[in-house]
């Protein structure tokens, strides 16, 4: 990939790594607040803005993250396939993501009851706790995703020996290298 699109394809998924970071740690405040709040009103405006958030907001960035990252991978030497700590984060992100998909089911259900009716008391308690704990834990799949990012753990796939072998042997001039397999996988 050429560097000034490679650098266009890596400022798409910060932006939107960051983004859905951000915007799952905002979520986390607000269902907290959801949980613990006194004012009837602010709780449940509290949970509408949650809707809104998770389909406008979480779910979009969650898809952009996922689409420029698998770009980015393919486009760099890093390769989608060759190193362990791109497999997990690859992983990681597309586990957090079903999920997501998953959790707005409980956001959605908890919203529209906040709409028609004052949540106080032990209604949805269970699924408002969800809320909170899914929120957490979303956070920190992404911190961890954030950290491989940075330190990049050392760890070849058994894919990504076989490419470094086949290029040490090209470079070399003892062989060629596989041509079999995709350049950047």
């Amino acid at each position: 990939m050429p560097s000034g699109l490679r650098k266009v394809a890596l400022t798409a998924h910060v932006a939107s790594s960051v983004g859905w970071l951000g915007a799952v740690a905002a979520f986390l405040v607000l269902a907290v607040f959801g949980l613990t709040g006194e004012d009837a009103q602010r709780v449940r405006g509290a949970y509408l803005a949650m809707q809104v958030t998770g389909w406008y907001v979480i779910v979009p960035l969650a898809l952009a993250s996922l689409l420029t990252g698998t770009v980015q991978s393919l486009g760099t030497t890093w390769g989608l396939l060759r190193h362990y700590w791109v497999l997990v984060k690859l992983a990681l992100t597309v586990l957090a993501t079903f999920l997501l998909l998953v959790h707005m089911q409980v956001v959605d259900h908890v919203a529209d009851t906040a709409a028609q009716m004052d949540l106080s008391g032990s209604q949805l308690d269970g699924m408002r706790m969800q809320l909170v704990f899914d929120a957490a834990a979303g956070v920190a799949v992404l911190l961890t995703a954030t950290a491989l990012s940075i330190y990049k753990p050392r760890g070849v796939t058994r894919y990504g020996w076989r490419v470094q072998q086949g290029q040490r042997k090209q470079r070399a001039g003892g062989g060629t290298a596989d041509t079999t397999a995709p350049a950047r996988l």
